[in-house]
């Protein structure tokens, strides 16, 4: 007897059932897969808006960005219909789609958000500026019909507060401008002083890079003048840039490039200032390193809150492609973010790329070995790339000239916070923060008293006041527990609080962790309920932040304690 039939239970031997019972079960099985059935309305839609697109795998963000671009969010339906049409488990498609935070999906039964969405900027910058109270406000304001959600830095905070009403931002927003823009359905403009691809190659623009492609000079000169100027990755990273180049290039071809603008720590926003106002400078040195290095495709990475830029830059682009500076010009593909801070980690970055969900991979092997596609892959900072043009024709030596305290190269400071000026600030490496204040911000904001600052964005730690002459570098700050990172400084005054600040910079990272790991994951969450008691638990603290430290896969993670330790270490007055 069979085990269920010992239970009891009937059953018939599939031995006895008959031929034509099993023909018509394998039909069914066939007609019917697991998972959601496919809706033909919604599937009619999904290949109405993608057209001709290609359905491989690696542009399923990319499709994914045109349903909510078309209906405001991602139904159950039209989720299992792309599925279907890019021969994908829906599985893989459901879980790219709730990973990044500007996909809407909507479960079976749920409403669907609001038709308008507006994001108020919660990050540090923005929070000392009164977001806060835009938060509280707004929803009354502008009613059911609008969504308002709070939203982790937005890469505009020199506008603090800042907002994005769809997709166009607000600077120093108000309840009132917020209203206007959502009435008015305002669009973003060209900012001013914009160079287009005319006006660039009148001024001299992509004349170096004919001058490599032609021969007048050689891959070895080019790599050689980069090692020599001293210039390393300016995403945070710090890697010398010509040796990335040399190690790449020995690498087996094809190579691609991967180009990181998605910039999402808190506090920088230089990338977007430049891209808004001289791209072609960023695309002449990108094609520069490309011939170096020998790239077969290039890979542009852009923050999904950079609307404007993203349109910006297609169009220039576009034009680009139609008057190609070089023969041969690698295929260029823009690609788009979709709100995920950790994709700036370069290997999440890549996994982006490649249309999953931004998870870092562990290392080894190296990008450069085994990066997009598993290709070797040249990755570089935006602002890298930006001066690739000024170092080849100037020299290595006029880069190298520049500095202070004996630091050298030029660094692009975004400032914001309690000055009187803030915004993008190109001064000489090594510079301290109470010069950057005095000479490059007009002094502090009237009223208020330099109290404290972050040298390297919501990562890179806290310093107080008195520390006010340490130079602004790589390799300067590591001594007191921080570092420069991607150059962004917050400037705290006696109206702030180091506590404060410290709770703002730990809910971004435990909004923002990937949750691959589980110090990150778990770690994050438990800092950020730690330091929001009255009293600090100042053992656990410390033995939560070497745990996530040594076992969190990426920087997120490892760096995520850097501002809770800097309280403890630097401000403990305001612990007792």
């Amino acid at each position: 007897m069979t085990p269920l039939h010992r239970c009891g239970k009937k059953t018939m031997n599939p031995k006895i059932i008959p031929i034509a019972v099993q023909q018509v079960s394998k039909e069914r099985k066939r007609q019917a897969p697991k998972g959601r059935r496919v809706d033909p309305v919604a599937l009619a839609e999904v290949q109405s808006l993608l057209g001709d697109a290609s359905r491989q795998a690696d542009l399923l963000i990319e499709h994914l960005h045109k349903l909510q671009d078309r209906f405001g969010h991602l139904s159950a339906p039209h989720l299992a219909a792309l599925a279907q049409e890019m021969r994908m488990a829906q599985t893989e498609v459901y879980e790219v789609a709730t990973f990044y935070h500007h996909f809407d999906v909507v479960k079976e039964g749920e409403a669907a958000p609001a038709a308008l969405t507006v994001r108020v900027c919660d990050g540090l910058s923005c929070e000392m500026a009164g977001a806060r109270e835009l938060l509280v406000r707004l929803p009354a304001l502008l009613g059911r019909e609008v969504r308002v959600i709070a939203a982790p830095c937005i890469g505009r905070c020199e506008q603090a507060p800042a907002a994005v009403v769809g997709q166009n931002p607000v600077p120093q927003a108000t309840c009132e401008s917020v209203a206007t823009a959502v009435a008015e359905a305002a669009v973003t403009d060209v900012p001013e002083g914009f160079i287009d691809a005319a006006s660039y190659q009148a001024g001299g623009g992509y004349a170096l890079l004919r001058e490599c492609v032609s021969g007048a000079r050689d891959v070895e000169s080019v790599i050689k003048t980069m090692e020599d100027s001293g210039l390393r990755g300016l995403g945070g990273a710090g890697f010398p840039s010509g040796r990335k180049w040399r190690i790449v290039r020995a690498e087996a071809s094809p190579r691609l490039m991967a180009v990181n603008i998605d910039e999402g720590e808190p506090g920088t926003f230089k990338d977007r200032f430049y891209l808004e106002r001289d791209p072609h400078r960023f695309l002449e040195g990108m094609l520069i390193a490309a011939w170096a290095v020998g790239i077969a495709k290039i890979y542009i990475y852009l923050r999904d809150e950079y609307h404007g830029c993203r349109a910006l830059l297609e169009s220039e682009l576009d034009k680009l492609r139609s008057a190609p500076p070089m023969a041969d010009m690698p295929q260029i593909e823009l690609r788009r973010g979709a709100g995920a801070y950790i994709c700036g980690e370069e290997s999440a970055m890549i996994e982006s790329i490649e249309g999953k969900r931004g998870m870092p991979r562990l290392r080894p092997p190296y990008v450069a070995q085994v990066g997009l596609f598993g290709r070797p892959t040249l990755e570089h900072n935006f602002e890298t790339l930006y001066w690739v043009r000024d170092i080849l024709e100037k020299g290595s030596a006029w880069f190298s000239a520049h500095g202070r305290n004996g630091r050298k190269g030029l660094r692009s400071f975004s400032v914001s916070g309690r000055v009187k000026n803030p915004g993008v600030k190109l001064a000489p490496a090594g510079i301290t923060i109470q010069q950057l204040i005095d000479e490059y911000c007009s002094g502090m904001q009237e009223g208020h008293t330099f109290y404290g600052y972050l040298p390297g964005g919501a990562s890179g730690g806290i310093l107080p006041a008195s520390m006010n002459q340490i130079p602004l570098d790589f390799d300067t700050l590591q001594p007191y527990g921080c570092f420069i990172g991607s150059a962004a400084v917050v400037v705290l005054s006696d109206q702030d609080s180091a506590v404060g600040a410290a709770r703002n910079l730990m809910r971004f990272f435990k909004h923002e962790s990937c949750g691959q790991c589980t110090p990150c994951r778990v770690g994050t969450a438990k800092a950020a309920d730690l330091i929001d008691q009255p009293k600090w638990d100042l053992a656990l603290i410390a033995e939560l932040s070497n745990v996530m430290r040594d076992a969190s896969i990426c920087g997120l993670g490892q760096a995520a304690p850097n501002p809770m330790d800097s309280v403890v270490k630097y401000f403990p007055h305001e612990l007792s």
